[in-house]
């Protein structure tokens, strides 16, 4: 699994950077959306014009309250199709900013790889990423394969959701688990996923009934096996959609797509990480 599991880091960080971005913030106070709102109205466009629930539901790990104090009056601001036509800018001008400029060979031989597999994936319960393959492709061959990408991101992201809920692992506790595992960092995740202290309280206690925390909300042995047994279940669940692919096809798909993150680290996108 360790070449399926590289792949979807590759496809994960290649896709990521439209989160972080300044252009994002900018296109979409133009379409109309401003604050926090913005993240959740532009990454849920391809589903249309949903209520909170959906968004909710669909997002997982981020507290009800964080979707329902952003998400008040947007859909009469402005349009799911403005807020992808936004995206796409942002996308597009951050990637030029950063001097990402990939060769036409080097476009045409990524998508050679990743539109089949696109084109073949069960979408059977993954509502985010049978959304985003709905969405028409740009004209633009670099933000065509970002789309598709983030198609795959999504894909996987939804999988996960599965898995966690197979687990019994509910929205609270995956973030309490993922910041546990040090891959998130606990200042901004409890920010921007804005659960409770009592909520989050309840989480550990949870967690640490299972032998997954400590008292202290480290994560014990118990739980790094717990959290990794998670990681490999969605990793098989992805791994059908790569068959008939040669693996050096998937590995050389992971070199071409990772120049995106790698210009976007040296332009210090992800400072506020670290």
């Amino acid at each position: 699994m360790t070449v399926i599991r590289d792949v979807h880091m590759a496809i994960n960080l290649a896709h990521r950077f439209i989160y972080f971005v300044p252009e994002g913030a900018e296109e979409a106070a133009a379409a109309g959306v401003t604050g926090r709102g913005a993240y959740f109205a532009t990454r849920v466009a391809p589903l249309g014009a949903v209520p909170d629930e959906v968004i909710i539901a669909t997002f997982y790990n981020f507290s009800p309250s964080a979707v329902r104090s952003v998400m008040g009056g947007v859909w009469a601001a402005t349009t799911p199709a403005a807020l992808q036509a936004a995206r796409f800018r942002a996308a597009g001008r951050a990637l030029a900013r950063v001097g990402y400029s990939p060769s036409a060979d080097d476009l045409a031989e990524a998508r050679a790889i990743i539109d089949p597999v696109v084109a073949g994936l069960d979408l059977a319960g993954k509502p985010l990423a049978a959304a985003n393959a709905a969405v028409a492709l740009p004209e633009d061959p670099v933000l065509a394969l970002w789309q598709q990408i983030t198609v795959i991101r999504e894909w996987r992201g939804d999988a996960h959701i599965a898995v966690l809920l197979a687990a019994g692992v509910g929205p609270c506790d995956c973030t309490v688990l993922q910041v546990g595992t040090g891959r998130a960092p606990a200042g901004m995740t409890r920010l921007t996923r804005q659960w409770t202290d009592d909520e989050w309280a309840a989480a550990v206690e949870r967690l640490a009934a299972r032998g997954w925390l400590s008292s202290d909300g480290e994560l014990t042995d118990a739980g790094r096996t717990a959290r990794d047994d998670i990681e490999e279940h969605t990793d098989r669940l992805c791994a059908p959609m790569w068959h008939g692919v040669a693996e050096a096809s998937i590995v050389r798909l992971a070199e071409l797509i990772t120049p995106i993150h790698t210009a976007m680290d040296s332009a210090g996108t992800y400072a506020a990480l670290r």
